[in-house]
């Protein structure tokens, strides 16, 4: 179940992160905390900052908030033996870090510019994904 805690932990700070860049997408915050270079600033100016219509932003927070939903679920009563919210956890980070790939293959060979807050989440997301197959592995070790 520890892992569960950990990925629900990382979740939030995920969902915090990419709410963040959504409310600068949308306008309603200023330059981006992003340091010398503006890295940031030309990744978000991109065309690339939408997906299907919708700023990756947005893709990011209601897939950190799922992610913290199933985590958090998993570690109540009824859930925290059961595997099921462990194997949700894996899919849902899996889907989450290839996301996560195509966008750093983006930023470095198509807009040529590093966003200090896209590593940041891809880093979460891949903790988030480690957690959740450590959790599986130690499942299936007790069996």
């Amino acid at each position: 179940m520890r892992h569960r805690q950990v990925a629900a932990l990382l979740a939030l700070a995920g969902l915090m992160l990419s709410t963040y860049m959504l409310l600068q997408r949308l306008g309603y915050l200023g330059a981006l905390a992003c340091g010398p270079g503006g890295g940031c600033e030309r990744v978000q100016a991109s065309r690339w900052s939408e997906f299907l219509g919708f700023p990756v932003a947005a893709y990011g927070v209601l897939g950190y908030l799922g992610l913290f939903a199933v985590a958090f679920a998993g570690v109540q009563g009824r859930w925290a033996e059961h595997p099921g919210p462990t194997r949700l956890l894996v899919l849902l980070s899996g889907l989450g870090v290839a996301f996560s790939l195509y966008l750093t293959y983006l930023e470095l060979f198509v807009i040529h510019a590093i966003c200090r807050w896209c590593v940041a989440s891809a880093v979460l997301i891949a903790g988030v994904f480690v957690a959740s197959l450590a959790g599986l592995r130690g499942a299936q070790a007790r069996r």
